[in-house]
Parts: C-alpha cells; structure tokens; sequence
C-alpha cells in the first residue's frame, strides 16, 4: 500500500506530527480541518474501509473506540466531541484507509 498517504505518515515517509501513538494506531491533526480541533485516527494496519472490517478487526476497532477520550483530551476537546467514520465514496470517505475523524473546539453544526 505504499501509494497510501496515511500508510506513508503510519512508516514515517511522510512527516506528520502526532498527537497520540501506539502500537495500533496514530493520531494525527486533519491537514484540512472542518472544525477548530479536527484529529484523525489512524490504525496502522492498512484497512481501506469500515466496508472491509470484520471479526479479525474487533480488537482494534474496541481499542481505537477506547482512545478517543484521551485523543480528545490531548487535542483540549473538554466540552465534548464529535466522531465520522466516512465510509466509501458515497460516504465522503477520500483516503482509502479506514479512519475516525474527532471534532470539536466549537459549536458544531447539527445533523
């Protein structure tokens, strides 16, 4: 997966700073942020969408879900936060490779 942009930042060909990292994931600041705060989960593992999770992803999915308080924390999120998963095109998802968007920093427009 080496034409992955966030398979490249995951092996450090392309610098990002991170706000979080650990063995299954890394966090990163969106490059084009939709909100004031606009982190991204990263899993390591190159999974190109929520299309392709399944059994073998629960561990990591739990665990990713299970981060993102301390994500948000780290990114100064302490009035609450939002979290998208785009999946597919159709979706809005751009980057093949399954990631959760954090947002918040402000009020957030409804649904």
């Amino acid at each position: 997966m080496s034409q992955c942009i966030f398979c490249q930042i995951v092996g450090n060909q392309i610098p990002a700073p991170r706000l979080y990292e650990d063995e299954r994931l890394i966090v990163i600041a969106d490059k084009y942020p939709k909100a004031p705060v606009h982190l991204l989960v990263i899993p390591r593992e190159h999974i190109s969408s929520l299309n392709e999770v399944g059994p073998e992803h629960a561990e990591l999915m739990a665990h990713a879900v299970s981060v993102l308080p301390e994500v948000a924390r780290r990114g100064g999120l302490t009035d609450g936060f939002r979290t998208i998963i785009n999946t597919g095109p159709g979706g809005g998802q751009e980057i093949p490779h399954l990631h959760i968007h954090v947002l918040g920093g402000g009020r957030l427009p409804g649904f």
